[in-house]
C-alpha cells in the first residue's frame, strides 16, 4: 500500500503563486513516476503533470505549460508542483497520484494510488 498527502492548497488571487507538496509513505516508490491531476466541479478529473521516477522527464498539460513545474524530492519521498501566475481556471481540488509501472501515464484510470486532494481557488 501506498499513502499520499498533499498540501499547500489555499486560496490566491490571480497572478499570485502556490507550491503543492505529496509526501508518499509505505511502498517504496522513489522509482516510479508520480503525476498532478485536477478537478473542476461539474468536469472530469484532468493530467495536469508528471514526472519520471528520477525527475529526468516532465509532463505537463498545454494549460499549464509554462507556469507550472513539477519536481520530486525522493529522500524525503515527495512530489512537489510550483504553480505560478495562477489563472481563476486553475480552480479545482488537486489530487496526487502514484503510478506503479515502468514509463509514465496520462489517465487518471491508469494510476495506482491517490491522495485526499487539496483545494486551490484562484480569484479573478
Amino acid at each position: 500500500q501506498v499513502q499520499l498527502v498533499e498540501s499547500g492548497g489555499g486560496l490566491v488571487q490571480a497572478g499570485d503563486s502556490l507550491r503543492l507538496s505529496c509526501a508518499a509513505s509505505g511502498r517504496t516508490v522513489s522509482t516510479y513516476a508520480r503525476g498532478w491531476f485536477r478537478q473542476a466541479p461539474g468536469k472530469e478529473r484532468e493530467f495536469v503533470a508528471a514526472i519520471s521516477w528520477n525527475g529526468g522527464n516532465t509532463y505537463y498539460a498545454d494549460s499549464v505549460k509554462g507556469r507550472f513545474t513539477i519536481s520530486r524530492d525522493n529522500v524525503k519521498n515527495t512530489v512537489y508542483l510550483q504553480m505560478n501566475s495562477l489563472k481563476p481556471e486553475d480552480t479545482a481540488v488537486y489530487y496526487c497520484a502514484q503510478w506503479m509501472n515502468h514509463g509514465v501515464g496520462f489517465a487518471p484510470t491508469e494510476y495506482d494510488y491517490w491522495g485526499q486532494g487539496t483545494q486551490v481557488t484562484v480569484s479573478s
